[in-house]
């Protein structure tokens, strides 16, 4: 039988005492419990430890005073190690690894770190972009402790709570006559050069959108960064449908694009911060609700278009 870290504590503290009895009524166990934990820690070494008297009790022989000096290390390692991980659960410390499917997450995700963290919080963040299918695996193997990403394609196994249905608008050229236009419909999309947000999800998305057959002119681009669509757009190559909007119609080319409302009811994508919920250290508890109060709170709407 494997030497069991209950069978060292009852070991040590019987030469502690060096008496059964005393070391049994401190363990509040038999004492038939403490000398067969004795047995099995002579058993596993193979060698004689404790000196048994009837009437002085037990006392460590010289290979039991160092198997005991190496027992005690290991249950003080063990202890430690327990004490941390409370403090782990319990503290708004260390390292939060979060792993984001959302393409305008800067536009949002450093007011939410930083309305969580207080100012002495000692927290180190690991802030990593990554496809729909690369956040809900780096979750299910212990890379990320928490993922932001789109519910649609979320597999059975994943325990997430949304945070925010963002409807499709699309974006336009400043000087694009649809701009003139409160709204701009599907059908008149199908009459634009397109520009495609090719990520997982997203890509078959706003193909989707379309109604079979409806789009006229071809796709003008596909690319794999939102703010690479929202550049092309601004250069006159296209227009493009997105879900969620960033906090300035700036590109990074310098030039603007216009926004829109796309008109009728069309299917939205959802928002989502999937964590582990049985066990939640309180640092991912933390980052979880103040997501949920970043978009709820009015004026977060921001990022989405009605």
């Amino acid at each position: 039988m494997p030497l069991t870290l209950r069978a060292m504590e009852y070991f040590t503290t019987a030469l502690h005492h060096g008496n059964i009895a005393k070391a049994a009524a401190q363990l509040n166990i038999a004492a038939s419990a403490v000398s067969a934990a004795i047995d099995q820690v002579e058993t596993e070494f193979d060698l004689n430890l404790v000196t048994r008297q009837r009437a002085k009790g037990i006392q460590a022989t010289a290979a039991g005073r160092d198997v005991a000096r190496k027992c005690e290390r290991l249950l003080d390692d063990y202890r430690s190690l327990l004490s941390e991980g409370a403090d782990l659960k319990q503290s708004l410390g260390g390292t939060l690894r979060v792993g984001y499917y959302a393409p305008i997450a800067p536009a949002f995700l450093p007011q939410i770190c930083k309305a969580f963290l207080p100012e002495d919080a000692t927290v180190t963040l690991q802030l990593e972009e990554c496809d729909n299918d690369q956040a809900q695996d780096g979750l299910l193997d212990g890379k990320y402790d928490v993922i932001l990403f789109v519910a649609e394609d979320v597999r059975p196994t994943i325990a997430y709570s949304p945070l925010i249905k963002a409807p499709p608008y699309c974006i336009l050229p400043e000087d694009h006559p649809l701009t003139q236009h409160e709204t701009v419909s599907m059908d008149q999309l199908a009459q634009e050069p397109l520009i495609v947000l090719n990520r997982p999800v997203a890509a078959a998305y706003y193909e989707g959108l379309f109604q079979p057959g409806a789009r006229v002119v071809p796709v003008a681009a596909y690319a794999t960064s939102t703010e690479m669509v929202r550049s092309l757009v601004a250069a006159g190559r296209g227009c493009a449908i997105l879900n969620m909007r960033p906090q300035t119609s700036l590109t990074y080319g310098g030039r603007s694009v216009a926004e829109r409302p796309i008109a009728g009811t069309l299917p939205p994508l959802t928002l989502a911060v999937g964590y582990d919920k049985t066990r939640p250290r309180r640092l991912v508890e933390a980052f979880v609700e103040a997501c949920r109060v970043y978009f709820e709170t009015p004026g977060s709407a921001r990022c989405i278009m009605e």
